[in-house]
Parts: structure tokens; C-alpha cells; sequence
């Protein structure tokens, strides 16, 4: 993510506050109750935020663990390609040997 993205989110994050602020009043809140609810909303929605990033992190979907098994798999298939057919078979019998035990 970009610096300019944060900046981004940040702001979209303000403006959505006042804009709940402003709904609030409008729906007939006076400006205390509707300043709370608006904390509200976006505590929750932070909190929700925080649990998707949690189970995101802790199930390795984060983007980082996804480029660096593609990357593994692209690695290891090119170093199979670089293999000669006799390494190849070779390789091969070795691990259905280890399977087997």
C-alpha cells in the first residue's frame, strides 16, 4: 500500500464519520446522542476491521504469504525444468520411495 493510499483511507474514514454525524442529526438526534453513534459506528467498524485483518494474518491469506508461496512453487518448478530427464527420474523415485515409508 502507497503512502497516498493511507492518506486515502484516513480521510474516507473522517469524511464517513461526519457523515454519520450529519445523518444522525438529520434523523432527529440531538448533537450529543448523535456525536456518540457516530463513535460508535466507527469503533465498530474498526473493530471489525481489526478481526478480518486478525484471521486474515492468522490463516496466512495476507498478501505477502501468498506472493512468496507462488514464488516458491515458480522457483521450484523452473529447477525442475533444469533438471535433466535421468535427475528428473531419479528425483522422482526418491520421493515415492520416502512416501512409501
Amino acid at each position: 500500500m502507497r503512502r497516498i493510499d493511507a492518506i486515502g483511507i484516513v480521510f474516507g474514514v473522517f469524511v464517513l464519520g461526519g457523515l454519520a454525524y450529519v445523518v444522525l442529526q438529520f434523523a432527529g438526534l440531538n448533537n450529543l446522542s448523535a456525536g456518540i453513534w457516530s463513535q460508535v459506528l466507527l469503533v465498530a467498524g474498526l473493530i471489525g476491521w481489526l478481526f478480518t485483518y486478525i484471521f486474515r494474518a492468522v490463516g496466512n491469506k495476507m498478501t505477502y504469504h501468498q506472493q512468496r508461496e507462488e514464488y516458491e512453487k515458480a522457483f521450484l518448478a523452473s529447477r525442475l525444468d533444469q533438471l535433466s530427464p535421468e535427475q528428473r527420474d531419479k528425483l522422482l523415485a526418491e520421493v515415492e520411495q520416502e512416501e512409501a515409508s
